[in-house]
């Protein structure tokens, strides 16, 4: 409550938001070639849209120990979480409740979302904020996105700077639980020629805080291009590298309360009852992103950028499995001495290879008065799924695993986008906004599942997802606006995959099948919103309504042969206004803050529970239906806030001194809840987090502190459930999995630019 408090200190100080302290940085008057490319994605100061800019020197100020999505967890109705407690590993966001499945991410105009499963895993391209120039951060449908539909928020990411001079610059960063992290960085500038180079490598480690949590991530950048005039050519070149401690599983609240750092991955017991653990119990994955692009400015009107992209990614998680059958792994029982062994321990390898391609273009209009884009998007998604036995207690090492595959499926998912859109200026103060976009979707699945089902299956969908606002600026200082999109999301590979293994069982078993009865969602986004800005002062407020068909939620139902499965919800909605501000009263002095309050609902639900005769037998007894109106969407928490105060308190007094500042931030997420029960058993409290980050810069030298978790906050920000039912004592019993956060821990920067 204190935190809260906090920030509604703030909020009440200055009661509205500010779209973005760095404003200036969404003016499209900077039209540089090399910025063409990606502003296809991005909103303009004038398009009625709600979303906020990140620039360069923001990100350059940032936790080292940060991913992107806790960078950005300071934005608006942003929450991010790390899975390991800290900020290296696997970190994920939401916003406006909206996960990353539902988050559109892209790079240069590329985007970044796995195509089977629409997620980004972050750990995969580590180090970003170090080695992009700017973020554009939408929420809501926002405008027309390559790839993964946008269905709640959009991530527009640019590399695309070239530094007129010569520079470079090499950080090394140490902290809390032997966490050290060394970033370089050189450009050559743009040279007489038109000719330029920028290249930039980091690599991160950590012991991490809970057990098992370390890390071990490289990311590298090159940039090859050349430009005059009128033309821009560029080869750009990212890769991304982790090997990660498994910590996805999560800890009991029993664990929580006794050993907060416990991860139960690797576990095992020997022969003899002594428990172990495996040491290599890891995910591991390496990225390569090859984009060439070509920009020709045929005038100071009109503009053509077109993209070739290829990713190649290569990656398994390796797990120590104790007493599993041959027989799960497609292996007949060995005989050995003349025993059958029909079980064992085993190293299992699942590893998964894709190729991605993309051809992205977009000619681009603009006049004083009109702003036209027009674009198509085409691309190729080809992934194989493997899974491997690496070793057997019972066969031992001389056994031949290289030759046995335990299976092997493929993915095949291609997709053409085309959109126009347009802005249009009139009577002075009005513009008018149009997006039309028309998105095929074409997936194509081969080839057995982990347990042998065929996982044989072919589908195709085709959206129009329209968008439509006017945007009013009746002086430099205040804008208001207002805008409609509908939008449409297919479902993911595992929707669809845990539908095939039901369908398959049910047919193998002679049992009437489900099918394939899945339908995308839906959602229509309206966006209202209001912005005041002056040298001093920014405000604006937003308010939202999304509405959704056809939602995709897991209900804890399970096939016939006990999968779990999605089903889509035939109603409803998130709703909200999102508050946010900046005001710099004195010239050392700045105050920043935002809050988000909404309801998120489904209309009506149906849970779907394991159900047992009683707690000592544990004899299956089918599924118990539980029925909920009016319910909260988990993972969606009412409230969330933000507060930030940064001085300068040497400002003007000394020379030496002058540069130092103190930045202290506040972070407030209200309670959450990890099923759609609305159940307070099943919730997360409410937290508050406070930060605080001292820096000092000095022609090439910089020195920062920052203080993680500053008041020694114990929390969790993150959790799943499984939830049985037990007849004979008409109870409900609960097992949690929660995600502990660090206590207080420290990151300490040096930096050394020229």
């Amino acid at each position: 409550m204190r935190g809260f408090l906090f920030i509604a200190a703030l909020s009440a100080l200055i009661p509205f938001s500010a779209a973005a302290v760095e404003k200036e940085a969404t003016d499209e008057k900077v039209e540089r070639l090399d910025s063409v490319v990606v502003s296809s994605s991005r909103a303009g100061q004038n398009t009625p849209v709600t979303f906020t800019m990140v620039g360069k020197e923001e990100l350059r100020r940032s936790n080292p120990l940060h991913s992107l999505p806790m960078t950005l967890s300071m934005q608006p109705s942003v929450v991010s979480v790390n899975e390991g407690g800290t900020g290296l590993g696997y970190s994920k966001m939401t916003v406006r409740g909206s996960k990353g499945s539902q988050i559109n991410v892209t790079l240069n105009g590329i985007t970044l979302n796995d195509a089977e499963s629409q997620e980004v895993f972050w750990v995969n391209i580590p180090a970003l904020s170090s080695m992009i120039s700017s973020v554009q951060l939408q929420r809501g449908l926002g405008t027309s996105a390559n790839g993964a539909g946008s269905f709640g928020a959009s991530v527009n990411m640019n590399t695309a700077s070239v530094n007129a001079d010569p520079s470079g610059s090499a950080e090394l960063s140490l902290g809390s639980y032997g966490t050290y992290i060394g970033s370089f960085s050189a450009s050559t500038g743009l040279l007489p020629s038109g000719l330029y180079f920028n290249a930039a490598y980091s690599r991160g480690m950590t012991d991490g805080y809970i057990r098992n949590a370390y890390a071990d991530v490289h990311s590298a950048l090159a940039v090859l291009g050349w430009m005059d005039a009128r033309n821009s050519l560029r080869l750009t070149w990212l890769m991304g590298s982790q090997k990660t401690g498994i910590t996805w599983e999560g800890i009991s609240l029993e664990q929580y309360e006794t050993d907060r750092r416990y991860n139960p991955a690797g576990e095992y017991e020997d022969t003899f009852g002594n428990l172990h653990y495996y040491d290599n119990e890891t995910d591991n994955y390496i990225q390569n992103h090859l984009q060439l692009n070509y920009t020709r400015s045929f005038s100071d009107r009109l503009s053509w950028s077109t993209t070739f992209n290829y990713t190649r990614g290569d990656g398994y998680y390796e797990n120590y499995k104790p007493g599993k059958s041959f027989e799960k792994y497609m292996m007949t029982p060995p005989v050995i001495d003349g025993e059958e062994y029909l079980s064992g321990d085993f190293i299992t390898r699942e590893a998964l290879g894709n190729d991605y391609f993309v051809l992205n273009s977009d000619l681009r209009y603009r006049s004083e008065y009109l702003k036209l884009t027009a674009g198509i998007n085409l691309s190729r998604y080809d992934g194989d799924h493997i899974g491997s036995v690496i070793w057997s207690d019972v066969l031992g090492d001389s056994f031949d695993y290289g030759s046995h595959q335990w299976y092997l499926n493929r993915g095949l998912k291609h997709e053409a986008n085309a959109f126009v859109r347009g802005e249009m200026t009139f009577a002075e103060y009005f513009t008018a906004f149009a997006d039309l976009q028309y998105r095929g979707v074409w997936l194509e699945m081969s080839g057995p599942e982990d347990d042998g089902v065929l996982l044989d299956h072919r589908d195709n969908w085709q959206f129009f997802n329209p968008r439509a606002g006017l945007s009013v600026r009746w002086s430099p200082r205040s804008r208001a606006y207002a805008s409609a999109a509908l939008g449409h999301r297919e479902p993911g590979r595992s929707d669809i995959k845990e539908l095939i293994l039901d369908a398959n069982k049910a047919h193998e078993a002679g049992v009437e099948s489900r099918g394939i009865d899945i339908r995308p969602e839906k959602m229509l986004d309206v966006e209202v919103g209001y912005e005041f800005m002056t040298d001093k002062l920014s405000l604006a407020a937003n308010l939202y309504l999304m509405e959704y068909w056809d939602m995709l939620i897991e209900t804890g139902k399970l096939t016939d042969v006990g999968y779990a499965i999605k089903e889509n919800v035939p109603r409803s909605w998130r709703r909200g206004i999102e508050l946010s501000a900046s005001w710099r009263p004195f010239p050392f002095l700045q105050l920043t803050g935002n809050m988000t309050l909404s309801t998120n609902k489904i209309k009506s639900y149906t849970a779907y529970y394991d159900m047992y005769d009683n707690m000592n037998d544990w004899n299956y007894l089918g599924q118990r239906e539980v029925l909920f109106e009016n319910t909260d969407i988990l993972m969606s928490p009412s409230l969330v806030g933000m507060a930030n105060v940064r001085v300068r308190p040497f400002y003007s007094y000394s020379k030496v001194l002058d540069p130092l500042y103190l930045s202290l931030t506040g972070k407030y997420v209200g309670k959450q809840f990890y099923d759609n029960s609305s159940s307070d058993e099943r919730s997360i409290p409410a937290y508050f987090v406070g930060d605080l980050s001292v820096g000092w810069e000095k022609g090439i030298l910089g020195l920062s502190c920052h203080i993680n978790n500053l008041f020694n906050r114990l929390y969790y920000a993150d959790a799943w459930v499984w939830t049985a039912y037990f007849q004979q004592e008409d109870a409900y019993y609960s097992e949690p999995g929660v995600y502990p956060q660090a206590p207080l821990n420290l990151m300490f920067k040096a930096t050394l630019r020229f």
